[in-house]
C-alpha cells in the first residue's frame, strides 16, 4: 500500500498541549503512519496509507476542536 503525505493548515492550537493532543489522536487512527504537528506554525504534516484521503485527514483533525485545512 503506498503512502500519501497530507500537509495541513491547523488553527485554534495555543499550546504543545494542542498540537499533542492532535498528535495523539492521528496516532492512534488506523491507517495514519506518522503525524508532526506544530502549534507555533499552526501546520501539520501526516503521512497515511492510500486508504485515508485529505478530507479524511482534515475531518479527524477537526473532530479535535481545531480546524485543519489542506
Amino acid at each position: 500500500m503506498s503512502e500519501v503525505i497530507h500537509n495541513l493548515t491547523i488553527t485554534g492550537m495555543t499550546c504543545g498541549g494542542c498540537s499533542g493532543r492532535v498528535t495523539r489522536v492521528l496516532d492512534a487512527t488506523p491507517g495514519v503512519i506518522s503525524a508532526t504537528i506544530s502549534h507555533e506554525n499552526d501546520s501539520g504534516v501526516i503521512t497515511t496509507t492510500s486508504q485515508l484521503s485529505t478530507e479524511d485527514v482534515v475531518n479527524i483533525v477537526n473532530d479535535t476542536g481545531f480546524n485543519a485545512s489542506a
